[in-house]
């Protein structure tokens, strides 16, 4: 939702430059360009609620809140072909050494049959867009930072203010959405979310941030995380989880985007692919389909995988530091993967395909497994059989 709003925005703009469609006027100012500007900026503050990470396993993410300013956005037009329109000349110039497909060369003096040559061979605005493009490198560069625990370099400028913000908005779009259908905080299933999930925040030492866990009442084999710890959890996916190292599975994926800060980081990366989707669109000036493939098979969806197998290997960790069988990882993801209808294909898909998972999942799990025995686990869960137990027999 978050990558069609602003490749839609940032499109719809540079067609409109290339058209003429916005006329200059006395202060400098056009309405597309201001309307698609605002737009653009109260996406940003709602879509961050697209980055919340479903478990979904192969398909996109379904049943999320719609950010509502999808309608806002002006639909693309068609360039126009008048070479009279002020604009049209300055982002285009005649040169009987380039043509169009399909245009007639004409015999005229008039030089309608010339075809029209693209900006880049404009030396004036080579020299722009070499400003522009060093500018903006600068200030990609200048925001980049490391990924816990994996060391993955990555662009970020998002603030955890601004997260913060825009988590707040999320949250109560989401407990509006599913407000009928979240368990009590002493159901029997909250608490059981509640056990496992505190070992793995102690684990990954964010004790300090204020989580929340909700349990949703529903078929759906799903759970997701908001910005701010908010973690959601329905009911469809225990019986795939089987027990609480299934579950842990679960939730250290969950715990892990918000440790890595994942949706703050697809914010980021929404604008780096809005800024390369407007080059892209004003050099070759391409249908608004096949920019929206190249935004989405290109860019977005190959992130979200990308995103996705992260979380994967940092909750493997954090489930095996606190004392929970990560070899039960490749078992949870088999059983879901025995859940899955039909053929699905990886390339336009959010998530990987639940076999990538399990191979991926095998590859790491000597390091897990090592990190599993370094915690002493083995005493530790010998102890918490014996108080389980216990505790079945006083009861």
């Amino acid at each position: 939702m978050t990558a069609n709003i602003f490749a839609r925005a940032g499109f719809t703009l540079a067609r409109a430059l290339r058209s003429g469609a916005m006329r200059s006027s006395v202060t400098g100012t056009t309405v597309h360009s201001t309307h698609s500007t605002s737009t653009t900026t109260k996406t940003a503050s709602v879509t961050a609620t697209a980055c919340s990470r479903g478990f979904h396993s192969t398909l996109p993410g379904r049943n999320k809140p719609s950010s509502g300013w999808g309608d806002l956005i002006p639909q693309p037009q068609r360039p126009s072909s008048d070479t009279n329109n002020p604009l049209s000349k300055i982002l285009t110039r005649s040169s009987p050494q380039y043509k169009r497909f399909g245009q007639n060369s004409g015999s005229g003096g008039s030089g309608r049959g010339r075809g029209r040559v693209p900006i880049f061979y404009d030396r004036r605005y080579q020299v722009v867009g070499g400003v522009v493009t060093v500018g903006a490198g600068g200030y990609y560069v200048a925001h980049l930072e490391t990924v816990p625990m994996t060391g993955r370099t990555r662009f970020m400028d998002v603030s955890l203010k601004q997260e913060e913000s825009m988590a707040k908005e999320a949250y109560k779009q989401v407990m509006h959405q599913y407000q009928n259908q979240i368990l009590p905080d002493n159901h029997a299933y909250t608490l059981y979310v509640k056990r496992v999930a505190s070992r793995i925040i102690k684990a990954a030492g964010m004790e300090n941030l204020d989580w929340e866990f909700h349990v949703i009442n529903s078929n759906e084999k799903n759970a997701f995380v908001l910005p701010g710890g908010k973690v959601f959890v329905f009911t469809g996916i225990l019986p795939i989880a089987e027990n609480e190292n299934g579950l842990a599975t679960v939730l250290g994926h969950e715990i892990a985007h918000q440790l890595a800060r994942h949706s703050a980081e697809k914010l980021s990366f929404t604008k780096v692919a809005l800024f390369l989707g407007v080059m892209f669109s004003i050099i070759f000036d391409p249908s608004y389909s096949v920019q929206r493939i190249v935004m989405d098979l290109g860019m977005m969806l190959p992130f979200s995988r990308k995103c996705e197998t992260e979380a994967d290997k940092i909750g493997l960790q954090l489930m095996a530091q606190a004392c929970f069988d990560p070899r039960e990882s490749t078992r949870m993801w088999t059983r879901m993967s025995d859940t899955e209808r039909g053929l699905s294909l990886a390339f336009l898909n959010t998530h990987p395909a639940s076999k990538n998972r399990i191979t991926n999942l095998e590859k790491w799990m000597p390091e897990a497994m090592d990190t599993w025995h370094k915690s002493d686990c083995a005493t530790t869960n010998a102890y918490a059989d014996m108080f389980n137990k216990a505790k079945l027999a006083y009861w």
